[in-house]
């Protein structure tokens, strides 16, 4: 295809997504016992959002199906690296370099506004946005397993049978 073309494409789908400003955070503060078992092993890095876009979501969820969801435990935020340091070209040396250079800097998260779940969590995917690439990149990462996301929230042991029940109805094209 030729590119203008597929600019225009682009530009189509850019328009059905939502755009978030945030801040790009490196080794956010650990708020669980995993997170400091990790911690001298594990990189982070993630852009963490001002306000309620996790709440505003979640209680979109609830009153379409009565579902009240559990928040992230670090808020609205997209974790984009999340790996060992030995997959790190250049270790800790590398990791500090690309800290030291994008620390800090806000910039515009592509979100698709289409909430997903697997049963247990709801999110939206976050896959476009060019500098969580541009980041993995200078750090030797690849793409991940799965895909970037902003989580919504997620369902605990008292509903957790409702959330299947939805995906399920989601799944088979009997809800939305």
């Amino acid at each position: 295809m030729e590119k203008k073309i597929i600019k225009a494409i682009l530009r189509e789908e850019l328009k059905k997504n939502l755009i978030l400003k945030g801040k790009i955070v490196f080794d956010p503060d650990n708020v669980t016992r995993k997170h400091n078992k990790q911690k001298d092993w594990k990189r982070v890095a993630m852009v963490v959002f001002d306000g309620e876009m996790t709440e505003y979501y979640s209680w979109f969820i609830e009153r379409r199906y009565g579902l009240k969801l559990n928040r992230p435990l670090r808020g609205a935020h997209v974790t984009f690296v999340n790996d060992a340091i030995r997959e790190i070209a250049g270790g800790d040396e590398k990791w500090e370099e690309v800290r030291k250079r994008w620390e800090g800097k806000e910039i515009d998260v592509i979100l698709n506004p289409d909430v997903r779940t697997n049963a247990e969590h709801w999110w939206m995917k976050a896959d476009e946005t060019p500098e969580f690439w541009q980041i993995r990149d200078e750090l030797g990462l690849g793409r991940p397993f799965w895909g970037l996301h902003l989580t919504v929230g997620y369902a605990n042991e008292r509903n957790i049978d409702q959330s299947k029940y939805i995906h399920g109805l989601i799944q088979k094209g009997l809800a939305n």
